[in-house]
């Protein structure tokens, strides 16, 4: 018998960090944080698994419902753990199969940068 205890896997959270990109100029901090956002769904793959997890019945989706991509399986979880890297996916195991949600709040901080400021 093994002593050895599984740990949760560390999930990176996005809190909405900047203002409107029409309202100021973003911080060197703020456009690393924005930029690691962008950078993993510039891939269309990537793009694409995140759409089918945020736009699935239920706000989640299980990985055998996303998985048809047009890449291999090994191929898919890649993309999925640099989604979950980036903060945009979080994930939750269950028997076999594992869980992806979008969070509401990685939405409405996308949503946040990409509107026009509002008239003060």
């Amino acid at each position: 018998m093994s002593n050895v205890k599984a740990l949760p896997l560390l999930e990176t959270v996005v809190e909405p960090c900047c203002p409107p990109l029409t309202e100021r100029p973003l911080t060197a901090d703020e456009a690393e944080r924005t930029a690691v956002m962008f950078k993993a769904l510039g891939d269309p793959v990537r793009l694409r698994l995140f759409s089918a997890v945020a736009s699935h019945e239920g706000g989640e989706a299980c990985v055998c419902d996303i998985s048809d991509v047009g890449v291999s399986q090994p191929t898919v979880s890649h993309h999925l753990k640099k989604l979950k890297e980036a903060g945009l996916l979080s994930s939750e195991r269950r028997g076999t199969w594992v869980y992806y949600r979008v969070e509401p709040a990685v939405l409405a901080a996308m949503g946040q940068l990409l509107t026009k400021a509002s008239a003060a």
